[in-house]
Parts: C-alpha cells; sequence; structure tokens
C-alpha cells in the first residue's frame, strides 16, 4: 500500500500562489509537483476560503477567539453534565424500587 505523502502549508500555499498568479498553470503544476489535480483544487479553495482572514484586524480575530473560548468551556461543561446523568440514571435504576419490585 502507498503511502501518502504530506505537504507543510508553506509548500501548499507556494504551489497555490503559483497557481492564482498565472506562472503556471494548474496542468504544468500537477506534474511538476505530482500531485492529483483534484488535490491542487482543494487547496486552491481552502486557499481561497481562509483569504479574508488574513485582512482581519487583531480585535476581530480576538473577538473570535474569545468566543470559540466560551463554546469550548460550555461544551466541556455540558459534558460533564451529560456525565453525570448517565452515571446517576444507572444508579437509579439499579436501585430496587420502594414497593419491592426491581
Amino acid at each position: 500500500m502507498a503511502k501518502h505523502r504530506t505537504f507543510s502549508p508553506e509548500f501548499k500555499a507556494q504551489v497555490v500562489l503559483e497557481l492564482l498568479s498565472g506562472t503556471q498553470s494548474s496542468a504544468e503544476l500537477c506534474r511538476q509537483h505530482r500531485l492529483s489535480a483534484q488535490l491542487l483544487a482543494q487547496w486552491k479553495a481552502a486557499f481561497l476560503e481562509r483569504a479574508a482572514l488574513v485582512f482581519m484586524s487583531e480585535e476581530q480575530r480576538s473577538q473570535e477567539a474569545a468566543c470559540i473560548a466560551e463554546l469550548e468551556r460550555l461544551v466541556g461543561r455540558l459534558t460533564l453534565e451529560a456525565e453525570i446523568l448517565r452515571k446517576a440514571t444507572s444508579i437509579l435504576q439499579a436501585m430496587p424500587s420502594g414497593n419491592g419490585r426491581l
């Protein structure tokens, strides 16, 4: 089974920038770097999707980071609550009921 190659983010950006600059065609870049056209198209789409982040102000990034941190705390708390409820439910189901039945 062939081992998949891994590419650094810098390499991906360089190849996509070469493609976008028009110095080489997609087919030429694929041949030169032994890439599939589909992979290069995925890199290009990801690059273009995230291009606006470059122009985001530091304040916008910090607000997004704060929002993400708050959401991660909420997920952690809800996960803990769900685990506690699962344990409590299993304990209560294992206890005999007050009328003598199981």
